[in-house]
């Protein structure tokens, strides 16, 4: 019965049609009423999106066993999360794509399509207004899929379907970014129509040209609106436009031009579209910094940028993680300990001055080795560099005295 109520709940939507197959392979503003498509608009909604996805295709995954942390040089899974997921979709446009629309749309689906023994072959990108979850009389979680050709549907298992979400209030959807910031993101778009309007328009005048002659009276009243258009066209002829800019006017007939500065109102507005581009960063959680806000100097840049992998990256890539690990790995595998992990230090690649620095603390207390730090750089090993050092400055405290006694000691054990 619930299976039945989703169904008639999507078939009454607007379909899609093979015409606009644009629509229906990135969502669709037929089924999102053009939201999405209006927000992106907004080039602060557009660079935010495009930064977390980008953030996001652009990491290394790896396979990692949980219990000794080592590393997987060459696993099936790899082949698709960080070959070829699907033959449309290289792995970076799959990444993105799913990115893209967990944020948009607040969910990003993908059907896993598998081997005659069960094992991950591909990866279907679905779109989200084709797929939903629901769960059954018995409290057991499915997905339901809608066919956008023969309107047909089908209950897939959950172990079958990839399902990344933003913010859930109910653990089976999420709440997409646009969604959760409607009112800041429709201001913001409001305030830019009526800037586009107000150049488009010419909303506001630059300047006045006034004469003590009356154009209107007698002696001109045949002529007084093409004297008055001929004269509004000869200055804007001479004197509009770049090429034009800081030529020297010479007025006759008792002309006199008196510019139109900017006014309180027009600072008041730039201001408020400047603190509108500030909270769309803080609803995306993207550091001020990115979207060319704010003061901005190299320290508070770096650490904007190491909160931005802990609390906008960090967050996301566990959702990954999990996901991937649960649903790509057979049963079997997850009890070997096996997990897909991505590398967030591909963010840092952009930033030598953090990449040096975090390389440096790593090797003194002994978690990187040569090798590690080369492997991160995609550089190859290099003899004795796998060995691992310390610094002697740092010892268990239960032998510190021992240590202690002994250094005082005089040689010879005098």
């Amino acid at each position: 019965m619930i299976f039945d109520k989703f169904i008639r709940r999507v078939m009454n939507r607007a379909p899609l049609t093979l015409d606009d197959p644009a629509g229906w392979s990135i969502g669709g503003s037929v089924l999102f009423g053009g939201q999405a498509v209006q927000a992106m608009k907004l080039p602060a909604v557009n660079a935010c999106i495009e930064i977390i996805s980008d953030s996001i295709a652009k990491m290394p995954i790896y396979m990692m066993q949980s219990q000794t942390r080592e590393r997987l040089p060459e696993h099936r899974i790899l082949d698709l999360l960080a070959g070829r997921p699907t033959e449309a979709l290289t792995a970076f446009d799959y990444h993105k794509l799913m990115e893209s629309r967990r944020i948009t749309y607040g969910n990003a689906y993908a059907l896993i399509l598998r081997g005659e023994w069960g094992e991950p072959k591909e990866l279907l990108p679905i779109a989200p207004g084709y797929m939903q979850p629901v769960l059954d009389d018995n409290g057991k979680l499915w997905y339901v899929g809608i066919n956008p050709k023969t309107k047909e549907y089908r209950k897939f298992w959950a172990a079958d379907v990839l399902h990344y979400k933003a913010f859930t209030a109910d653990g089976l959807e999420g709440i997409s970014y646009l969604r959760r910031g409607a009112e800041t993101i429709e201001a913001a778009l409001q305030a830019q129509k009526y800037e586009t309007s107000f150049y488009k328009n010419g909303a506001q005048l630059t300047g006045v040209l006034t004469t003590e002659t009356d154009l209107a009276s007698t002696k001109y009243k045949t002529d007084a609106p093409s004297i008055k258009t001929q004269i509004r066209e000869e200055w804007a002829r001479i004197h509009s436009g770049a090429d034009n800019a800081f030529r020297i006017a010479v007025l006759d007939h008792g002309l006199k031009y008196t510019p139109i500065t900017s006014t309180n109102r027009d600072a008041q507005f730039i201001e408020s579209k400047s603190a509108s581009i500030e909270d769309i960063g803080r609803l995306f959680n993207i550091p001020l910094y990115k979207l060319g806000v704010g003061k901005q100097t190299y320290s508070s840049n770096e650490q904007a940028a190491i909160e931005y992998m802990q609390r906008t990256l960090a967050p996301i890539v566990s959702e990954y993680e999990q996901e991937d690990s649960y649903k790509l790995l057979l049963s079997s595998e997850r009890e070997k300990g096996l997990q897909i992990r991505r590398n967030m230090m591909g963010e840092l690649r952009g930033d030598w001055a953090a990449r040096a620095a975090w390389y440096k603390a790593m090797r003194e207390i002994g978690a990187y080795s040569i090798d590690d730090i080369r492997a991160l750089e995609d550089l190859q090993d290099v003899p004795g560099g796998a060995e691992r050092y310390a610094s002697l400055n740092y010892v268990p405290a239960d032998v510190f005295r021992q240590l202690s006694l002994n250094r005082n000691q005089p040689a010879g054990g005098e």
